[in-house]
């Protein structure tokens, strides 16, 4: 489940800070240095401070952390006038940046998604843009994205912009991630934690929506989750086999969901389930149910042979280092096969 980076105590930090200042004021004495190597050495001082003691706002859904280096040369990350950009299979173009004018409301944890007033929903609005080329279609959600900064930058930076990503929903700076994530042209889920069969063994957070929780708890719960952070079409499951079996406890979150003018997409364990009108999918299969390239591959395969018998397919997997690295190589490979590789958002009925 999401994990937490290490903090370090304000004691370690004063240290820092202490040995910073000690720094400078020899510098600042020394005969053959001037004014500009001690403003150098100023900054340095901050920048090891912050290292230390952490982004003290980190987690907060309205911060904007920059997560990636400067864009190459000709790339405008946000294009000339925030209008959505051309859908162009196989290119990084960025999405308009989160929040869009009128699709959001003040929230518990951050801003809340709403339904526009001119109809306008979250779910089509946060959507990549999709062009349907004719030909079967493909579409891969990767998740648990977020803990690992590692895994989560190689998903956002290096696999192809129509996969669609999502995000535990307990990271810190979670809204910088997201940002980054539409900054290189992916889509965006968040992550909902949902009680397993196996609960409390297997326990997916603080907030899980629980089956047998009044309607109220439930909703409770799933706004401060849907506050983390803006930007986002629509949710995917975490676990939740209890949950989704569960039908009060479906009602409650499905109310939400149409209210909220969100998609909704699991990974293929409430394949029989409505949503009462939200925008919905199921994953065909999960890729990376074992942890090997040749099984991946096999599952990247039988995904194939469902979007040519059905005309589109729909899988899911991790953001583990051989799931990443088995999709970065399938999808580089698909077009000579006469496949398209589309948003998950195409996907899914009604749009």
């Amino acid at each position: 489940m999401a994990g937490k980076r290490p903090q370090f105590g304000a004691s370690a930090a004063r240290t820092q800070a202490a040995g910073s200042g000690s720094a400078v004021q020899g510098l600042l004495t020394h005969p053959l240095v001037g004014v500009a190597g001690a403003g150098l050495l100023f900054v340095t001082a901050a920048v090891a401070l912050i290292t230390v003691t952490g982004d003290p706002l980190a987690g907060a859904p309205r911060v904007r952390i920059s997560l990636g280096p400067p864009a190459p040369a000709g790339l405008n990350l946000f294009g000339s006038d925030n209008a959505p950009p051309t859908a162009t299979v196989g290119q990084p173009q960025p999405l308009p940046p989160a929040p869009l004018a009128g699709l959001s409301e003040p929230g518990p944890g951050g801003l809340l998604p709403i339904i526009a007033a001119d109809g306008r929903t979250p779910a089509q609005a946060y959507a990549r843009p999709f062009k349907d080329p004719g030909g079967p279609k493909l579409a891969l959600v990767i998740g648990g994205l977020g803990p690992n900064a590692t895994y989560t930058r190689q998903a956002i930076e290096q696999l192809p912009p129509e996969i669609t990503l999502s995000f535990v929903p307990y990271t810190e700076g979670l809204q910088g991630w997201v940002d980054l994530a539409r900054a290189n042209g992916h889509e965006v889920l968040i992550e909902v934690p949902m009680e397993p069969v196996d609960y409390p063994q297997n326990d997916p957070g603080p907030y899980t929506l629980m089956a047998q929780d009044p309607a109220p708890e439930t909703v409770k719960r799933l706004e401060w989750l849907l506050s983390r952070a803006t930007g986002y079409f629509g949710v995917i499951n975490d676990l939740g086999g209890r949950f989704l079996a569960t039908d009060p406890a479906m009602g409650a979150f499905a109310g939400v969901l149409r209210q909220r003018g969100l998609a909704f997409i699991d990974d293929g364990s409430a394949s029989g389930r409505s949503a009462d009108g939200a925008p919905r999918a199921s994953a065909d299969r999960v890729i990376d149910g074992t942890l090997d390239a040749d099984a991946i591959d096999q599952q990247l395969a039988g995904l194939e042979s469902s979007a040519q018998q059905r005309g589109a397919a729909l899988g899911s997997g991790g953001a583990h280092p051989v799931t990443l690295q088995e999709v970065k190589r399938w999808a580089d490979s698909l077009g000579a096969r006469g496949l398209h590789l589309a948003p998950a958002s195409a996907l899914m009925a009604p749009r």
